[in-house]
């Protein structure tokens, strides 16, 4: 509920912290709040006086008022709400740091980089998930209503649509872009990436003596995967450059299934795996011996499935982790997570 203002004012000198010239301007709107909190003039939920009060109560500028008020957000102790003010959340600033973890999905592989970083930053801050399922409209509101408040926005994109407007809306700073490596954006910000094209022509290149075994390779590439086209392009460069037959899909059957196919499959619910699997079966093919499989991103069935599928796989813990580093040593990185290959029974 809305506050008795005309309370406030009575209560001003009481209250309101005395001037230092040590200390800066928008940090007076902050102890003021705060102690209003404190003797309980303001409690959980309450909304705060409106912008033109504060500035009129306190004796500060709308630029002054609006930076206590986002300082304030930033630790979470109030909470702006959209086109209608701020509330108070808690009543003290338990936590240095307050992250907005903005994840496309979750999954096991999403779930790796939630754990690590929650892992990592462990006492440091307060986090906020939320989910955008690759849907534009979700995340742009949930970035325009969130701005001021959090002190970090750690975010996970995948989209058709051009983002950078969007992200370039929170401040450098506060910015850390996890898995993809978004264009056009300004200023300074922690981005830890893969680099889908190279981590495919270096994880063949490690895999080229079990590949050299098969008469054909055969790369899965289903047309909605958002980084099909870096995998597509890195795998025409490798097979091309070792001069090894290759075709192209974007489903696996009976029919484009041949003995002696090493294939490559990157789908996101590991279907094609599946399938693959279901028709060596059928055939009586052996995996590893009458065909190949290297799939993206290690799992804990893959390690134990047909006795082990080779993967490509990225470190999703140290994405994670190093994003939280980057928080807490207030350091900006700019850092490649490649993928490694782990070589099992399938290939």
């Amino acid at each position: 509920m809305p506050l008795n203002t005309n309370k406030l004012n009575k209560k001003k000198s009481d209250i309101a912290p005395t001037s230092s010239t040590h200390r800066m301007k928008y940090l007076q709107l902050a102890e003021y709040v705060n102690k209003l909190i404190e003797n309980e003039e303001l409690k959980i939920n309450d909304r705060l006086p409106s912008l033109n009060q504060l500035i009129e109560i306190l004796n500060i500028s709308k630029e002054t008022a609006l930076k206590g008020l986002n300082y304030l957000s930033e630790k979470g102790i109030i909470e702006a709400e959209y086109r209608k003010g701020y509330y108070v959340k808690k009543k003290t600033q338990y936590h240095p740091y307050r992250v907005c973890l903005i994840l496309d999905k979750m999954n096991i592989l999403r779930d790796r980089v939630y754990q690590s970083f929650l892992a990592t930053i462990k006492d440091q801050a307060d986090v906020d998930v939320y989910f955008h399922h690759h849907n534009f409209k979700v995340f742009e509101k949930l970035i325009e209503e969130n701005l001021n408040n959090y002190t970090h926005f750690v975010i996970i994109t995948f989209f058709k649509e051009k983002v950078s407007d969007i992200l370039n809306k929170i401040p450098a700073h506060k910015r850390v872009i996890l898995d993809y490596q978004e264009k056009n954006l300004s200023g300074e910000y922690t981005c830890i990436y893969q680099d889908h094209r190279s981590d495919i022509i270096e994880s063949l290149t490690e895999l080229l003596p079990q590949i050299k075994k098969y008469s054909r390779l055969v790369l899965i590439a289903p047309l909605e995967a958002f980084h099909a086209k870096n995998i597509i392009d890195g795998f025409e460069v490798f097979s091309k450059r070792h001069a090894i037959p290759y075709r192209i899909f974007n489903i696996i059957d009976d029919k484009i299934a041949k003995q002696g196919d090493a294939y490559i499959t990157f789908s996101r619910y590991d279907q094609d795996d599946v399938d693959i699997i279901k028709i060596a079966r059928k055939k009586n093919w052996q995996l590893g011996k009458d065909i190949g499989l290297i799939s993206y991103n290690d799992t804990a069935v893959k390690e134990v499935l047909e006795n082990g599928i080779t993967v490509i796989s990225t470190d999703f813990n140290k994405m994670g982790e190093e994003a939280a580093k980057a928080i807490i040593n207030k350091k900006v990185i700019t850092m490649r997570d490649p993928a490694k290959v782990i070589l099992r029974n399938s290939l």
